[in-house]
Parts: C-alpha cells; sequence; structure tokens
C-alpha cells in the first residue's frame, strides 16, 4: 500500500478545491516558485491520484500546502489541477482563507480576520468575515494585476478574425467576447465555449509570446476567458467563463480571472476606483470585484483588485492506491 493521503474537499462557487491535509512527502525548503517546481519534478504522480480518476476528475482542482517562504505569510499554496501547477487561484484563495480561520491556523478576530497567504504570484491578502466566531465571506487582495495586450486581433480557422486583449491577474488570461464565436451565455453548449476559448488558447500560445516582468516563470498563457462583452461599469452582473490549463473549466467566476479583467476594465475607462461589479460564472455563482488601488508591475500600469466570494465545505477523503491497482494511480477520460 503507498502512503495515505488525506484531504478536505471544499468548493467556491461550484469549483472544486481538495485541500490535502495529510500524508504528502515534505517538500525541500526554497522559495515557492523552487518547491512548485520540486513538486512538478519529483512528486507529480501524487498531483494524477489527486486531481485525476477514480478520486478526481477532468475539472478537478486541488491545494498542497507547504511551509511558507515569504516573509509575513501565514500559508503557503501550491496550486495543482489537470495539466500541472497554476501560479495562482482566487476561488482557491477564498476557500483556503475560511480554513484557516476554521482550522485555527491563524488567530481568529471579529469582524475580519486576516490570512496572508503566499502563492506562486506572491502575496495575497484574504480578509475572513468573522461573526460569532464563525468563518463567512472572503475577499482577498490581489498581486499587480495589469493590461499588458490590448485589442489585438487573430484569425482562426472556421472563425475569422477574433479580437482580444491578454491581461495578468496573477496568471496571464485571453479575454475576448464570446460573440465573436456565435456564442451566447444561457443557450450555447458548454462545449461549444470550451472549444472555442482552447482554440484561442492555442493560436496565442503558438503566436504571441508572452514575459512577466519579474518571473519568467509566470510568463505563460494560462488560459481564455470568454466574456458576454459586458466589459463597461454597470449594476447587472457580467457572466463569464474561464477556460484553462487542459482545457479544464472553471465553475466559478474565477478570481485570478476577474483580477485581469479588472485590470482590463481600468486601463480602458471602463470602471473606476472603488466601484463594485459583480461576475457571474456559467453555474450562476457570483463574486464582486472592485479596483482597490492602482499601482505599477516592471513598468507596467497596474491595479490592486479586491475579489470577494464564499467557499463551503463538501467532505473529507482519505485515499491510497494498492500496489497492483494501474489505474488507481490516475487516468483521465472526457
Amino acid at each position: 500500500m503507498m502512503q495515505t493521503l488525506t484531504v478536505t474537499d471544499m468548493h467556491t462557487g461550484g469549483e472544486p478545491v481538495r485541500i490535502v491535509t495529510g500524508g504528502y512527502p515534505a517538500v525541500p525548503a526554497g522559495t515557492i516558485l523552487e518547491k512548485r517546481a520540486y513538486v512538478r519534478d519529483h512528486l507529480d504522480h501524487l498531483r494524477k491520484v489527486l486531481m485525476f480518476e477514480p478520486r478526481g476528475h477532468y475539472d478537478m482542482y486541488g491545494v498542497l500546502p507547504v511551509e511558507p517562504d515569504l516573509p509575513g505569510a501565514d500559508r503557503t499554496a501550491g496550486f495543482m489541477h489537470n495539466e500541472g501547477y497554476s501560479t495562482m487561484c482566487g476561488h482557491a484563495t477564498i476557500a483556503l482563507g475560511r480554513y484557516a480561520v476554521d482550522q485555527g491556523l491563524v488567530e481568529k478576530k471579529e469582524p475580519v480576520t486576516v490570512v496572508n497567504i503566499e502563492a506562486p504570484c506572491g502575496l495575497v491578502v484574504a480578509s475572513v468575515e468573522v461573526r460569532d466566531g464563525k468563518a463567512g465571506a472572503v475577499s482577498f487582495e490581489s498581486v499587480p494585476a495589469f493590461l499588458y495586450a490590448r485589442d489585438r486581433e487573430v484569425t482562426l480557422p472556421g472563425v475569422g478574425k477574433v479580437g482580444f486583449d491578454v491581461a495578468y491577474g496573477g496568471a496571464f488570461y485571453a479575454l475576448a467576447d464570446c460573440r465573436q464565436f456565435g456564442l451566447e451565455f444561457g443557450k450555447s453548449r458548454v462545449r461549444d465555449f470550451v472549444d472555442a476559448a482552447t482554440a484561442l488558447t492555442d493560436k496565442l500560445k503558438a503566436e504571441f509570446p508572452l514575459s512577466h516582468p519579474a518571473h519568467a516563470d509566470l510568463g505563460f498563457l494560462y488560459g481564455t476567458i470568454l466574456t458576454d462583452g459586458k466589459d463597461a461599469f454597470s449594476s447587472e452582473p457580467t457572466k463569464n467563463v474561464c477556460v484553462f490549463a487542459e482545457a479544464e473549466v472553471d465553475r466559478s467566476p474565477t478570481g485570478s480571472g476577474v483580477t485581469a479583467r479588472l485590470a482590463a476594465m481600468y486601463a480602458k475607462g471602463q470602471i473606476g476606483l472603488g466601484q463594485t461589479r459583480l461576475f457571474e460564472s456559467i453555474t450562476g455563482s457570483r463574486f464582486s470585484g472592485a479596483v482597490e488601488r492602482t499601482t505599477t508591475e516592471g513598468g507596467h500600469d497596474a491595479i490592486v483588485a479586491r475579489v470577494g466570494g464564499r467557499a463551503f465545505y463538501s467532505g473529507k477523503a482519505e485515499f491510497s492506491v494498492e500496489p497492483q491497482d494501474d489505474l488507481g494511480r490516475g487516468f483521465l477520460l472526457r
């Protein structure tokens, strides 16, 4: 029998968060990016055990807590999914904020407990509402986010010319109006959104090089966010779907994606400081998002966003793999 792995499962806006709570081998000391590289190079078989079938599924998402390296960090999170390891995850940050308060990993304070979470992209500050000793809604301050490329155009086979932006919100995303693909939220199939977003992501990965001003490891396109095109500020929620990693579909509005959208919207004059906008996912779940302040990042005009939502518990589990069980080591079907 292999070493037993224990987890606590949560979800934020319908998007799973599988938090490793025990049994994972120790990760050597180093920066968070060095730890991410070590886990990727030496322990990736455990990601497949936890994320893939028969214990997970194609769209599973997980968190590996490791020892903090950044001064002032309360927790450090390695994020994992069907393809590998994320640099940032807002929906998991929301879940981790509540989890840290509930598990006594930080000192509980009312009405708000602050949890400093070190992500591969930097320090993310979560604010957890606490009332009568119970944790509730969570919001977080993003790392500096910025519009990287504005009003670009590419030609896709079978579609034609497609306009897009690229923005960074802890990870790089292409942002495009879904109507360019003949899609409409509430009427088009999720499968069609996935195919359209994947086509744009693949095209840009091949033809549109990216670079992050601080860390080379952050300079890659994580996915595409298709929107309803309603970017200008309104009291009406704006809908989007994020397709990331290996065509994985986010059930939540996507915390880092909302951050990237806010950076693009602010740069285009479509939202002002302190204005709160609601972002709705394909499940109908919503995150709030606002531009909290402006800053710079490596020569880019940037913002710090505040994104908020709620996370809920869905269970606990203990996993193992028998030596003769090849399928138990993980497989994926879609």
